[in-house]
């Protein structure tokens, strides 16, 4: 079953129903259902749930399928997320769903959520380079939020980057240092990326693309498991993504294996999942909650 078969049949599920579907008969909607625990992400001195609604499924031109959805049902998805303990929202700039997480937590207290964004980098010598305070701002005028707990640098598709993203890294540093971001560090999309990550002293929290099937990563599961143990070794928060293979392994047997080997094998703190329907998330975070609290 492909994503978009997935994503058909996950649209239908509404709470205290099945999904019915090829592969996906076996889904039902937990009827005790638990909460997403919480994990210390690394050194970053933040605690974060197990779980983040990811935001970015499909994720181009600031659109992606969770934004595609509406704003009615993205909100009534995000606050279906909060209630199951998911009170951790991944963002980026490129998916453009700041202003639906926006909408979504402005009646939540804001000590009770972990927000995260990413910020799209450009190469030197392009003509224009924005100054990192000023992209910030507009950030967080748009989520309406005072600071991030998270603000990564996003998909790092090649190494010496600690070199060629000096602008952005000093502008997040400073970020930092006014209280306008907790942890900084990178999303990746290399091995070389990655590796880099995992030795750098700046980097406090890594996103990696992590699971049993070799989809949509940056080396083979033992490579990815490796750089990940060294990484976690150093004291990084570990964010795994990809899980699924951005959608390629969704039977009921390859969520439980791929969730599986995240916790037990691929040394991360915690997932982002880009859930897209009630039946989706309550299926992960039930997953997620059993796996990581049995």
């Amino acid at each position: 079953m492909n994503r978009r078969v997935f994503i058909k049949t996950g649209v239908a599920g509404m709470a205290g129903l099945s999904v019915i579907g090829p592969g996906m008969a076996n889904i039902r909607l937990s009827s005790a259902e638990g909460l997403v625990g919480k994990v210390q992400l690394g050194n970053s001195g933040l605690t974060v749930p197990r779980m983040a609604m990811g935001t970015g499924s499909v994720g181009t031109g600031r659109s992606s399928n969770q934004t595609r959805l509406g704003m009615e049902k993205f909100v009534k998805l995000a606050h279906r997320a909060y209630e199951r303990g998911v009170r951790f929202y991944d963002m980026a700039d490129g998916y453009g769903s700041h202003p639906y997480v926006g909408e979504a937590i402005k009646n939540i207290p804001r000590e009770n959520i972990t927000l995260l964004s990413k910020l799209w980098t450009q190469e030197p010598g392009s003509s224009y380079i924005e100054p990192v305070a000023k992209t910030l701002d507009r950030f967080r005028q748009e989520v309406g939020t005072d600071y991030f707990d998270i603000l990564l640098m996003h998909c790092m598709m090649k190494g010496g980057w600690t070199e060629s993203r000096k602008h952005y890294i000093d502008g997040l540093s400073k970020a930092k240092q006014d209280g306008i971001v907790k942890a900084v560090g990178v999303s990746c999309h290399s091995y070389d990326a990655l590796v880099e990550a995992a030795e750098s002293p700046w980097v406090e929290v890594i996103m990696a693309r992590i699971n049993p099937f070799q989809s949509k990563m940056d080396g083979t599961p033992d490579a990815i498991k490796a750089v990940l143990a060294t990484a976690r070794k150093n004291g990084k928060g570990i964010i795994g993504m990809k899980i699924f293979g951005e959608g390629s392994h969704v039977t009921d047997e390859e969520r439980e294996r791929s969730l599986q080997f995240a916790f037990t094998e691929g040394s991360v703190h915690c997932t982002t999942l880009g859930t897209e329907s009630l039946a989706q998330l309550n299926d992960a975070a039930d997953r997620v909650a059993r796996i990581t609290q049995g």
